[in-house]
């Protein structure tokens, strides 16, 4: 039975490489995320991180085991990478990728129901090249846009050990240290990345409110011209029990979107 993909097997769109550097725990999550000298390379790094056993060994559980629908597919089973336009205008970060989903394909938010909805709204605000994202390779670009999840393994029922997401943090620090010349807006897709975002703007120097922030639907705060706005996450729960539709998800990027443009 195929496991997780590696390096150099050629999977679309795939970072690394045999020569990446593997952070092995979180002394080497740090070095290895501040001494990434480009969004390439970030990414590459991150997609071979082993630094979690627990997450680890999920990922390629769950790759090995598949779920029925998808028995025939190969699964990703790596950590998912950021994506997306390397000098974006707009950052969309989210929790972790779902096991069935980034976990599968490689792409975070793609594959699932969450990432259905996210994409069609992208698409209708002009965010996104199609309403779709399958698969690695599909064609689909975002525009402008990048995605990134706060911990970059799929997690166990989806709940993140504070010390996975702690281990995990610096590859989000790093990426947003290295998209921060273009970055204008920044669109936290439920609670947990709302607090990542604002751990990570306190580190940045930006004088954050006190209190800070709280989380919610439409919420927004302005920083030094960069636009903090939270969204409810476009999981099935939500958007089967009417929680969040696609007409509040397109208010959240179409006021991201104009706040980028104008920026």
């Amino acid at each position: 039975m195929p496991g997780p993909v590696w390096p150099g097997s050629g999977w679309p769109g795939d970072p690394a490489t045999a020569a990446t550097p593997v952070a092995a725990d979180a002394a080497s999550v740090r070095s290895l995320a501040a001494g990434a000298g480009s969004v390439a390379e970030l990414t590459a790094r991150q997609s071979v991180c082993r630094a979690c056993p627990r997450l680890v060994g999920w990922r390629e559980q769950v790759a090995m085991t598949r779920r029925r629908a998808f028995a025939d597919q190969r699964y990703w089973g790596r950590p998912v990478p950021g994506w997306g336009d390397e000098r974006p205008g707009v950052l969309i970060v989210g929790l972790a990728p779902a096991a069935h989903g980034g976990n599968r394909t490689g792409r975070i938010f793609t594959g699932d129901r969450s990432g259905d909805v996210l994409f069609e709204s992208l698409w209708r605000c002009g965010l996104a090249a199609g309403p779709t994202s399958v698969a690695a390779g599909d064609g689909q670009r975002l525009l402008g846009v990048r995605m990134a999840a706060a911990v970059r393994c799929a997690p166990p029922e989806n709940k993140p050990t504070v010390t996975e997401r702690d281990t995990c943090e610096p590859w989000l620090a790093a990426e947003i240290d290295l998209i921060a010349a273009s970055l204008r807006s920044v669109v936290c897709l439920g609670h947990f990345a709302w607090q990542a975002v604002w751990r990570e703007l306190a580190r940045t120097g930006r004088r954050i409110p006190v209190p800070r922030p709280a989380f919610g639907h439409g919420a927004e705060v302005m920083l030094d011209g960069l636009l903090v706005l939270g969204c409810y996450h476009p999981s099935q729960q939500n958007t089967f029990t009417g929680r969040v539709t696609g007409a509040m998800l397109d208010a959240v990027f179409e006021r991201a979107r104009t706040h980028a443009d104008a920026g």
